[in-house]
Parts: structure tokens; sequence; C-alpha cells
């Protein structure tokens, strides 16, 4: 009986065999890389209603986190500042700048600005700020150089695997408390602070996890309740 398939048949299905692998491996590798938060989530800087510059805020004015993130030492969650908080300046600074007409409209009206959430916590997983603040770990470890920030876009991908680098090695994250000097600026709300000289963040960080005795849970639980 004559051949039905010519001869190279064999190898025509093992090199399509092949190729198939390889394009399915890339297409794995693509979707692995493009997916993960660190592509789709690390530089995201939405339009916000108002142009608020927080290099010119918190860099050159000196405005402590806290004056309008107010919750984040009580609270698990972190809040946005009302628009009586922006007034509280902005009735005698720059009264009649254009930037500042949706503040203005929004106190006029007592209709909340409506700003554009940058960091989302999925609902999946839980995250307590006030727990992470009273245990030393400072906004730049999670928001980054917000001082120098024009338009604040997120810095970290807040992903997974990157809470738990930090909850195996905290003291890579952990600062003082207390300020350094009597009315200064804690190191948790410093956004420049360095440790002292002659000590690195590694040592004085080993000391904190051990004076505080911080064991940050590592387990599915400690996160995903």
């Amino acid at each position: 009986m004559a051949n039905i398939f010519p001869k190279g048949t064999n190898e025509t299905v093992i090199k399509a065999g092949l190729a198939l692998a390889v394009v399915g491996g890339l297409v794995t590798l693509a979707v692995w890389y493009y997916f993960t938060p660190k592509y789709s989530r690390v530089g995201y800087q939405p339009v916000q209603p108002v142009h608020f510059q927080h290099d010119i805020h918190v860099g050159q004015l000196g405005l402590d986190c806290r004056y309008c993130h107010s919750y984040v030492e009580v609270s698990g969650h972190s809040n946005v500042p009302p628009t009586q908080t922006c007034m509280q300046c902005h009735r005698s600074v720059q009264p009649n700048n254009p930037k500042l007409q949706p503040v203005r409209d929004s106190w006029a009206t007592g209709q909340p600005i409506a700003w554009v959430k940058i960091h989302n916590v999925p609902d999946y997983a839980y995250f307590n700020h006030s727990a992470h603040v009273n245990r030393g770990v400072s906004c730049v470890s999670c928001h980054g150089q917000v001082n120098e920030m024009n338009v604040v876009y997120q810095d970290k991908s807040q992903s997974m695997g990157w809470c738990l680098q930090c909850h195996r090695n905290p003291e890579n994250a952990v600062r003082p408390i207390a300020p350094p000097s009597p009315g200064g600026l804690s190191p948790v709300f410093d956004l420049t602070w360095t440790p002292p000289a002659g000590t690195t963040q590694a040592q004085l960080g080993r000391k904190l996890v051990q004076d505080w005795k911080i064991n940050p849970p590592k387990d599915c639980a400690g996160c995903h309740r």
C-alpha cells in the first residue's frame, strides 16, 4: 500500500510540536511578566481633579504627612484630606488660583473632591496602616520619596512577594518612632531621615526588631483573613 503522507512528515510534526512549545513558553512568560504588579501598577499616575504638588507641600513647605493623612496612626485605613483641610490654608494662600477652583467648588457645595485612589489593596488582602506606622515603618517604605514627587505615583509594586520581603527582613525597614530631638519630626514621617552617623539601617533595624519584639506574620493567614 502506498504511503499516504510524503517523506518527512514525521519530522514536520516534530518541528511543529517544538515550535508550538516554544511559542507557548514565550506566551506564558509574557503573561507572567506583564500581568505582575511590578509592570501593571508601578508608575501608575492618574490625573487628579486638583494638581496637588507633594514636592512643594512636603518637600519645600515641610508639611507633616499626618496633617493631611490624619488617620494613619490610629486607623487600619489611611485617609485623603477633606476639603476643610485644604481650605485652612487656601482661604488666604492663593485664594484666586484657577487651579484651586475644584477645591473652592467643593467648599461651597459640600461635595467632596473626587480624588483618584492610587494605591489599592485587593479585597482579599488585609493591611493595617496603624500597625505598620506604630512599629516604625516609614511612609517611604511603601510610597517612596513622596516629598520629591510633583504628582504622586505608585512607586512600589506592593505585591505579595514584595510584602513578604519586608516581613521576612523587617530590620531593613523599621525606624525609631521617637524624634531625634524634642519637638522634632519622627523618623517615620521624616521622608529624608537617614540613620545616625556610624550606624547602618541594618544595625539599627536589628536592635529595634529585638527591642520591640517585632515578628511580622509570614503565613497566609496573616494577610488573607
